[in-house]
């Protein structure tokens, strides 16, 4: 559970900032089209498929519970982030893959040198439909992880009881 944490951890962050990159390009920039779609593409489905191997995993796994010094609304807050960053770890890669299905111009849906079916019919009306959805839920994504980090963090360094020290269960 501890690698799967921590490499979807860095994932997301380099997708993030490859998203971030990739759009701020000129279009004249061959690495744009080359290496940055396809390869954001391609790690948004690896995430997609962790995100479902780490819900496995947890499904089969006696989770630990939170300690039981910590005030209930951090406990309920922890347990509605964690709940929707798992959500969003499902619906941001398919709005990317919407996205990328739908739209007219796109040569497909690229996976590590493999090109999955597209399912949607093309619709550039309804990729920006999908473009929007997809920068609005990881956008949100992103604000629950800061706000999981931030969490983390505060457990570790200003809480005055160490035991709610939830950290050092995951590291």
């Amino acid at each position: 559970m501890r690698i799967v944490h921590w490499l979807r951890a860095l994932l997301i962050f380099g997708q993030i900032w490859a998203g971030w990159t990739m759009v701020s390009l000129p279009d004249k920039v061959p690495a744009k089209f080359d290496l940055f779609y396809p390869f954001h593409k391609s790690f948004g489905i690896l995430i997609l498929i962790l995100a479902f191997t780490q819900l496995a995993l947890r499904a089969r796994t006696v989770l630990p519970k939170p300690p039981a010094s910590l005030p209930r609304s951090e406990a309920a807050l922890s347990k509605v982030v964690h709940t929707t960053i798992y959500v969003l770890l499902i619906l941001v890669p398919l709005a990317g893959y919407a996205m990328s299905s739908s739209f007219t111009q796109s040569d497909g849906v690229f996976f590590f040198g493999l090109y999955l079916p597209e399912l949607l019919p093309k619709n550039d009306k309804a990729f920006e439909v999908y473009r929007l959805i997809h920068r609005v839920l990881a956008y949100s994504l992103l604000a629950l992880v800061v706000l999981h980090i931030l969490g983390a963090l505060k457990h570790r360094f200003v809480d005055r009881d160490k035991a709610n020290d939830v950290l050092q269960r995951m590291v």
